[in-house]
């Protein structure tokens, strides 16, 4: 195919969002929304549903997309109103602090539901309907760099993360001949309401130090990366996940030495 700048244009598609009230889903879905798509939130805080639908200008379904009934339901009612979903993206998620040995197997349960369970949950909704009707289809899930990395007192929720990862790789494949690309996205440091929250005044300007790039994220990055998995610009793209990280992923553990601004590797005694 002539590649231009139709290329990326979504419009007649239509786009579900998982967790699409605040932080990363809602800079999503504006960015999908910016280029055309027609754009459904599925998020469970009812407030930031609709406030969100209607700054994209899209439907807002509050759903906990950890039920399946919820899903079935909020999939029938974007089909009903705006059409055939093309565009999945599980954004969805949770985490708390959940030390190995001191750890329950509730809370395990609890993490898996938010972080993976619901990935598979909406795929499998959303690709069926997909394969019914004939039509390609994207389906981007949102993990994290915790997804490759081990991380200290967050034993399950980096597990989730991981199984997200191979569950992209094989949906991948299964889906491929059906003309559906799954794919993921990896963020590390991104600037959300949630780790505004979690920071104290000058505390994310640190953050800043670990990532090569010097900076931490904005959710408008993690936007553009899902509007190219989205589009056909990526119409060869599937089974990959892609880090929106300043390069976290890559450095491995090195990063910048708060006084001096050299790389080091470890504790700088």
């Amino acid at each position: 195919m002539a590649l231009g700048p139709d290329s990326v244009v979504l419009t007649g598609r239509v786009a579900v969002v998982t967790g699409g009230g605040a932080g990363i889903g809602r800079g999503i879905a504006r960015g999908l929304a910016a280029f055309g798509a027609s754009v459904a939130i599925w998020e469970r805080d009812a407030d930031t549903c609709a406030a969100v639908a209607a700054e994209v200008g899209g439907l807002g379904i509050t759903t906990d997309v950890r039920q399946a009934d919820q899903v079935d339901a909020a999939l029938a009612r974007t089909i009903d109103e705006l059409g055939p979903v093309r565009i999945l993206v599980n954004n969805a998620g949770g985490v708390f602090a959940l030390p190995f040995l001191e750890g329950t197997e509730k809370g395990w349960n609890a993490l898996h539901r938010a972080n993976l369970t619901h990935v598979m949950l909406c795929t499998q909704r959303v690709a069926r309907t997909m394969v019914a009707s004939g039509e390609p289809g994207s389906i981007i899930s949102v993990t994290s760099i915790e997804g490759t990395r081990g991380a200290p007192g967050y034993a399950a929720y980096a597990a989730a993360k991981a199984g997200v990862i191979n569950f992209t790789k094989t949906a991948a494949v299964e889906l491929a001949p059906q003309g559906i690309r799954v794919n993921a996205l990896a963020p590390d440091f991104t600037m959300t309401e949630g780790l505004a929250a979690l920071a104290p005044p000058g505390r994310a300007e640190r953050f800043g130090f670990v990532v090569p790039m010097g900076r931490v994220g904005d959710v408008d990055e993690m936007a553009g990366a899902a509007v190219f998995l989205a589009s056909d610009l990526s119409s060869y793209v599937t089974g990959q996940t892609i880090h929106v990280d300043g390069g976290s992923h890559a450095a491995g553990g090195w990063y910048h030495d708060p006084d001096s601004g050299e790389y080091i590797l470890g504790p700088n005694a």
